[in-house]
């Protein structure tokens, strides 16, 4: 077996899957939470936040690909995306903390403070996890082992959010003791503090291993003409878009939903909680089912079958909790084996891009990814916030029929049709299982030879 083709120890899958323990910490309270906290807390409409998540959209179309080129062309001792981890650890958690806080402002001051920590908040998840994605193509060039390595990363990641989901609104309470906005920042304090620990031990446990091809000469222009004439990673950009804006109008608009329609606020963190505890489970079925019958086959099949349960989340009315529950647990444990195969699936792109013009990229390839995400989470938040609008909702009132029957299209229909719409995408995708294990053997001699 050659150093690159490493068969990964649980250490390490451990430590790398931490990683995105650290980064759910802080990136499931921005997409669970921070749009009710704007709305109902820190004092600001639901449109100018919804606005604000645009609007940092369009930055996002700069620092994610100026991210990747900068880790692509970082060489330290312990790597190119390692280092990330150490550097940017400390401002995250701090502005993660200054995003959730809420100043002594006027209505404008409000808004721009919003904007301002929003806009940081995301450029600074940029400089920490497209780094961290990137990590998981290069710390082994076997595409299977790649999958398994992703089981644990997002494992670890739905345990993040099963604590993010399940305990931050308990947290704020019991820190608050009445006062909301203080207590969003002191659960925020803990787990930013948390996040920075992990990401730490990330750093410690895990190795690079796939590098560049040893002739290639940084050319920037060229990277970027072979990215965008890869066509696998084109289509697996769009299904990223398409897949983030529907997790994250729903994940969004749920608060609101059992606020206003079920009539039970708390509820919505048992409602998370059973969602997250139906994803972890679904997680390990995706390397053996990915084996039997293909990544994309797989990944085709989970956004119909998961898709048509969102969908189904609009017949259960407001007293019938077991009916909404079931159709959640139904829905996210079927999209549960999908959820690892995106990304093992982009890290498949960037041997695509090496077997075919002998050159690698990863960071660039995996900019994609995050620039996917946060213009996903950006379009479904600013989404969101537009479609509560229209929906005539006022904050803390009791609420029109308008608004009941757009909260129900927000958590079921909309997200459903824009999930089951990847399907048609990845008809196209054209990395089979075939062609995976030609890339592999053709580039584990190149890189023998070199």
């Amino acid at each position: 077996m050659s150093k690159t083709h490493t068969k990964l120890s649980v250490k390490e899958k451990v430590g790398y899957g931490l990683g995105d323990t650290a980064s759910r910490f802080v990136w499931d309270m921005v997409g669970f939470w921070i749009l009710i906290f704007y709305t109902d807390t820190f004092g600001i409409s639901a449109a100018a936040a919804g606005t604000i998540m645009l609007i940092a959209r369009f930055w996002d179309m700069l620092s994610d690909p100026l991210m990747g080129i900068i880790a692509d062309r970082t060489n330290t001792r312990w790597g190119k995306f390692r280092p990330y981890l150490l550097w940017m650890a400390i401002p995250y958690s701090v502005l993660a903390v200054l995003a959730f806080t809420t100043p002594d402002f006027g209505p404008t001051g409000k808004v721009i403070y919003a904007g301002v920590t929003y806009l940081l908040l995301m450029t600074v998840f940029t400089a920490i996890n497209l780094p961290y994605s990137s990590l998981g193509a290069v710390m082994t060039s076997d595409s299977y082992e790649r999958a398994g390595l992703n089981s644990y990363r997002f494992g670890f990641a739905f345990t993040g959010q099963l604590i993010v989901t399940g305990l931050a609104l308990y947290l704020a309470a019991y820190f608050g003791k009445g006062d909301m906005a203080k207590g969003y920042q002191y659960t925020m304090i803990l787990f930013a503090i948390i996040s920075f620990m992990l990401f730490m031990i990330t750093f410690k446990t895990t190795r690079e291993r796939v590098a560049p091809p040893p002739a290639q000469q940084k050319n920037l222009k060229e990277d970027i003409k072979n990215l965008l004439r890869n066509r696998p990673w084109v289509i697996l950009f769009f299904v990223g878009v398409i897949s983030f804006i529907m997790f994250s109008l729903q994940n969004l608009s749920i608060a609101f939903y059992f606020k206003y329609y079920v009539g039970q606020e708390q509820s919505v963190q048992l409602f998370n909680v059973i969602g997250t505890l139906a994803l972890i489970a679904g997680i390990p079925f995706s390397k053996p089912l990915a084996k039997r019958f293909g990544k994309r086959e797989v990944f085709i099949a989970s956004s119909l079958i998961s898709g048509l349960f969102f969908i189904l989340l609009y017949i259960p009315g407001s007293d019938n909790l077991y009916g909404i529950y079931i159709l959640n647990v139904l829905a996210k444990f079927t999209y549960a084996p999908a959820v690892p195969l995106l990304w093992t699936m982009l890290a498949d792109t960037a041997d695509y891009s090496e077997w075919k013009y002998h050159r690698r990229a990863t960071g660039l390839v995996f900019s994609a990814a995050t620039f996917a995400q946060k213009a996903g989470w950006g379009i479904g938040g600013a989404l969101a916030g537009w479609l509560l609008a229209i929906f005539r909702f006022v904050p803390n009132v009791e609420q029109s029929e308008t608004f009941m029957t757009g909260i129900k299209l927000m958590i079921s229909v909309i997200p459903g049709i824009l999930y089951m719409s990847c399907a048609v995408l990845l008809y196209f995708y054209a990395i089979d299982q075939k062609t995976c294990l030609e890339m592999e053997k053709d580039l584990e001699q190149r890189r023998s030879e070199a």
